[in-house]
């Protein structure tokens, strides 16, 4: 899958560790003198480390990004001393399942006494997500933009219950959805897809995206689409 990701020119850098310092995801290491990128996997290509460099030796450049090497980030951590069992990237955007305590909603739907959360696993943000997540397989995936959660009073307890919740915004992201949600379907057995989305018409491209992956995809995937009225009732199911 093509994305951005930082190219360090290795003959320009000098070594100051000024980029190290201000990527936020550990992406950077100093080896040999020299800033080198862990691995693409830990790029979130954002550039945060660009206006750091002093000489002008990183940019950003879309390319196929290369699948996460453990060995290599070791490796690389092992010649500048690190840790090899810390994980590369940010804290938060790690792959979770997150575990649920039944609670007397769940015993008891109908008679609800608290709000419960039913997330089931972070980061939701269709960007951030790693498409090998083991939350994937046998999934009831949920693919909802952003304002749904907003409009919606019931949302966790009608929607996300019980699935695998994806999150995005196509007006506002630039990203190609369908591309990261075809690799997804093709790398895992997914049960369901429901989309929920706004009822205003750039929201459709939410509704598109998911459409081309499941074009995309060597199997046959049920599939819904619900649309929510900006003052917060289903309009469509």
């Amino acid at each position: 899958m093509k994305r951005k990701i930082v190219k360090i020119d290795e003959s320009k850098c000098n070594g100051c560790g000024l980029c190290i310092t201000s990527c936020h995801e550990g992406a950077l290491q100093l080896v040999n003198g020299k800033a080198k990128l862990v691995s693409d996997a830990c790029c979130d290509g954002l550039g945060a480390c660009l206006p750091e460099c002093p000489v002008g030796a990183i940019t950003i450049e879309e390319r196929e990004a290369e699948p996460f090497n453990e060995d290599l980030v070791k490796s690389r951590m092992a010649e500048t001393h690190q840790p090899s069992n810390l994980p590369c990237g940010c804290p938060g955007s790690h792959a979770r399942t997150l575990v649920k305590k039944e609670s007397a909603a769940d015993a008891h739907p109908a008679a609800s006494v608290s709000n419960v959360s039913q997330l089931r696993q972070w980061p939701c943000q269709i960007q951030l997500v790693p498409v090998n997540a083991p939350y994937f397989d046998n999934a009831h995936l949920l693919i909802a933009a952003d304002c749904t959660a907003y409009a919606y009073a019931n949302f966790h307890q009608e929607f996300m219950r019980n699935k695998i919740t994806l999150i995005g915004c196509p007006k506002l992201d630039d990203a190609n959805y369908a591309e990261k949600l075809t690799a997804i379907l093709n790398a895992h057995p997914i049960k369901s897809v429901t989309v929920v989305r706004m009822e205003v018409p750039c929201c459709g491209g939410i509704v598109n995206a998911v459409k081309t992956a499941l074009a995309n995809c060597n199997t046959m995937i049920p599939w819904r689409v619900v649309t929510i009225s900006t003052d917060g009732e289903i309009l469509e199911d």
